[in-house]
């Protein structure tokens, strides 16, 4: 990758966080944080307003935004095998979303890259084995995870089949044997509890927050319950 290229790229992954680390954008083009800095400094100089905290990271100042990002043939074809596992992955608020963000991407390809695309799909396909376990939540709860909303639901127990109404705080989602499950604080049972999607018979936000635990880490809680 050529430097005006790698400069380029650098400036889409700052607009795609919040804060973005020297040591993120040296790890993803390889190369050490010396020519981080220059590069950052040369869009700098460029009149790209860069924002920096001391041991955080780098920020795009609010309001500068982008134009359109062009995609290459590489990056659209990528398009296709995210899109075939979304349509089978079984939530339905997921699928909604998904097909309408990639609606709006396509829209930007150029003639020959929407013609390709199309015939790939037809020669792309994933094997999903058993049967795929619908819900429809999803969405509702990575939206109450990043603004720490409490939940209101009412769960259909597994073994004994009952309903029961419980206020939950999300602290994270995962994707196993063919359903979806969030792992959050039940304040009804004052513990940790997982809770399958397809389960809930009712979900609500609440206008409660909740301080998530810091310490939480997906990798740490595998790694404790051997999931």
């Amino acid at each position: 990758m050529n430097r005006l290229t790698r400069i380029t790229a650098i400036l889409i992954q700052l607009q795609s966080k919040r804060i973005v680390t020297a040591k993120e954008i040296a790890s993803r083009f390889g190369i050490s944080l010396r020519t981080v800095y220059r590069d950052i400094k040369t869009l700098q100089d460029a009149g790209v307003p860069i924002g920096s905290e001391n041991g955080v990271g780098y920020f795009l100042v609010d309001g500068y935004r982008l134009p359109p990002v062009s995609l290459t043939e590489e990056e659209a074809n990528a398009l296709i095998v995210s899109e075939e596992f979304i349509r089978r992955q079984g939530d339905r608020s997921l699928s909604r979303n998904y097909d309408s963000v990639i609606t709006k991407i396509k829209s930007t390809l150029r003639g020959f890259q929407k013609d390709n695309i199309e015939f790939l799909a037809k020669r792309t396909i994933s094997f999903v084995k058993g049967e795929v376990i619908e819900s429809n939540w999803l969405s509702e709860i990575q939206k109450a995870i990043s603004n720490k909303k409490v939940l209101d639901i009412t769960y259909r127990s597994i073994y004994k089949e009952e309903l029961t109404d419980r206020k939950i705080e999300p602290q994270a989602v995962y994707f196993t044997n063919n359903l979806w499950i969030v792992i959050a604080h039940c304040q009804l049972r004052e513990e940790s509890r997982e809770f399958r999607l397809d389960r809930i018979n009712r979900l609500v936000v609440t206008f409660e927050t909740f301080e998530p635990n810091p310490k939480f880490s997906l990798q740490n809680y595998f790694e404790c319950f051997q999931v």
